[in-house]
């Protein structure tokens, strides 16, 4: 081929050569972000508050960088992220799976701290079943048997103490109404419980005690002789104790 017209050909294929770039621009995928731009972007939506839109990135750090350094403040950052918007469901089974995934992480303790609070947090009335309460009772339990020096001590013994305290208003709720309904054993035995495990909880034990001695008697009436010596003893002995 001359070289004329190689020239030629050069020049008239310039302009597509050129233009290359502009179709990629328009037509191709763009570049994912780093790990390091979507955990500074998540952090940067955390300091604005737009919490949903934080989560969706550390998920998307979490899922394309899953051995990055990062990853790991993603996770605690998606827990986070969940907290802060009031979905703590969503967010104790964030804490919960950065805790499994990383058992001897130093962000553990905050972790479990977090996880606690987030089953305290769905506490809602005394009626209720106490599940949630339960279980953030024993995260608490465990926070402070295994890391008694944490900065989250002090605020620890304080939910312990208001973990207890709902437990025993829900088993009063309970005794109270069996009470109520004449079921006098049944509320006698409740509020034998309550004594014997919730001693701490000082706001009730009069109460408590109180409602112990009228269901114990009204019992008595429809015992045996010798069920009655039995439950004789085992108030006396309760008596003594307390």
């Amino acid at each position: 081929m001359p070289k004329r017209l190689i020239a030629v050909l050069l020049l008239l294929l310039l302009p597509l050569i050129s233009s290359c770039g502009l179709i990629d621009y328009y037509f191709l995928p763009p570049p994912e972000d780093t790990a390091q731009e979507l955990f500074e972007s998540g952090m940067d939506y955390m300091k604005d508050k737009r919490y949903s839109r934080a989560a969706e990135n550390f998920l998307k750090l979490k899922d394309r960088y899953p051995f990055s350094p990062l990853t790991p403040k993603a996770e605690v950052g998606l827990g986070d992220a969940y907290f802060l918007d009031a979905k703590f469901p969503e967010a104790l089974e964030a804490y919960r799976e950065f805790e499994t995934l990383h058992p001897s992480s130093p962000l553990i303790p905050y972790v479990l701290f977090q996880m606690g609070q987030s089953n305290l947090n769905q506490f809602r009335t005394i009626d209720l079943r106490q599940d949630n309460v339960k279980e953030a009772l024993e995260l608490f339990y465990r926070l402070e048997e295994n890391y008694p020096k944490s900065e989250f001590s002090k605020v620890t013994k304080e939910n312990i103490y208001k973990c207890r305290k709902i437990l025993a208003e829900h088993e009063i709720f309970i005794a109270d109404f069996f009470w109520r309904t004449s079921q006098f054993g049944a509320a006698w035995h409740r509020y034998l419980f309550i004594l014997e495990n919730y001693a701490d909880v000082v706001e009730f034990k009069d109460y408590v005690r109180k409602q112990a001695e009228y269901s114990y008697f009204e019992y008595q009436k429809v015992l045996s002789e010798e069920e009655r010596e039995r439950v004789q003893w085992t108030w006396k002995r309760l008596l003594k104790w307390l």
